[in-house]
């Protein structure tokens, strides 16, 4: 299936205000894993923001009873910047909402060197329009000129997509094939990524992945715990969370507009601390992330909906070059009192 993805204003999504549309989506089962993609769709896609990578957004995934990634916004609002409290519901804008293991690549190619009006490329995103001369904000809609081309493949247990673009005004272009799958009789899925420049320009980013997790609609609480493999070290632990170790624990579930956010550090060089775990005790489940790649940076946001581990990975691929990283989430059960 091929999409060519394009359009000059910023994706009529006026005309969508209130719940994300569904559009077009596929399911793949491994017989212990279930998941629901939302495909990318410049005109009815559920995901047509200027911010987070349009491939392998996952609505829906099950395992042993449990749900890991359902929505955790109840509307989307383009009036809306970020998200915002709206009583017992959450508007999210155009760019914000967006579920699962969502990824952005942070920094845009060419913003700072291209002038209002010009264009810039966000990867996984197409070739932006610039427009105005203030710092880069991903939280603002900027208009598509190109959304480059689109191949989506799926079989029973995967779907691979694969965006293919060029902008001659800046010199970046790239082959970007990211592969969503269900590994064959584990609860395991893998995000395998690669990334070929095919422009005249280095392309030099970062990539996260924000990791929209809403564990049965369960509000970060005592009930959580993330888990890192080595001492978590952060400026200042923020109220409502604490540090024990290797640990960041709840104190108190988290209501109305409360949130916990902090960076974390205390990891070396070495892939091995790409190994995290958050768990459950209460609902009996978890999921440990795993990466091949070492991490650059990782940040610690939760609400009261998901409750967010984002790892970075350093993207520095020269004229001609290709760069691959692989993500892999390992959904477990545990036992009634935790480990």
């Amino acid at each position: 299936m091929q999409q060519s993805l394009w359009c000059v204003v910023a994706l009529g999504l006026t005309a969508h205000a209130g719940l994300a549309a569904e559009g077009p989506t596929a399911e793949i089962s491994n017989g212990l894993v279930r998941a629901k993609l939302h495909l990318p769709d410049g005109r009815t896609g559920f995901y047509r923001g200027t911010r987070f990578d349009w491939s392998g957004v996952i609505s829906d995934l099950q395992y042993s009873g449990h749900n890991y990634y359902p929505q955790w916004f109840d509307r989307m609002d383009p009036k809306v910047r970020d998200f915002v409290y709206e009583g017992a519901a959450i508007a999210a804008s155009p760019c914000t909402a967006v579920t699962g293991p969502a990824e952005e690549f942070r920094t845009p190619l060419g913003y700072d060197e291209a002038k209002p009006g010009g264009t810039f490329v966000k990867i996984g995103v197409g070739v932006l329009r610039k427009t105005e001369a203030a710092a880069y904000d991903s939280f603002h809609l900027y208009g598509i000129v190109d959304g480059g081309k689109w191949t989506v493949n799926k079989t029973g247990s995967s779907v691979e997509f694969v965006q293919r673009l060029a902008d001659p005004a800046t010199g970046y272009g790239y082959v970007y094939r990211k592969t969503v799958s269900l590994t064959k009789g584990q609860p395991q899925m893998v995000l395998s990524h690669s990334l070929k420049n095919t422009g005249r320009a280095a392309i030099r980013s970062a990539v996260y992945n924000h990791n929209f997790l809403y564990l049965d609609r369960r509000p970060p609480g005592p009930d959580f715990v993330v888990r890192f493999p080595f001492e978590v070290k952060t400026p200042q632990v923020p109220p409502m969370a604490e540090v024990r170790g290797n640990e960041v624990r709840y104190t108190k579930v988290l209501a109305g507009e409360e949130h916990v956010q902090m960076p974390v550090s205390g990891y070396g060089p070495e892939a091995k601390d790409y190994d995290i775990r958050v768990e459950n005790q209460a609902a009996g489940a978890g999921v440990r992330i795993t990466g091949d790649r070492p991490i650059a940076r990782i940040y610690l946001w939760s609400i009261r909906a998901p409750l967010s581990v984002e790892p970075y990975v350093k993207v520095d691929i020269e004229p001609g070059a290709e760069f691959t990283w692989k993500i892999v989430y390992d959904y477990y059960t545990i036992p009634a009192g935790g480990r």
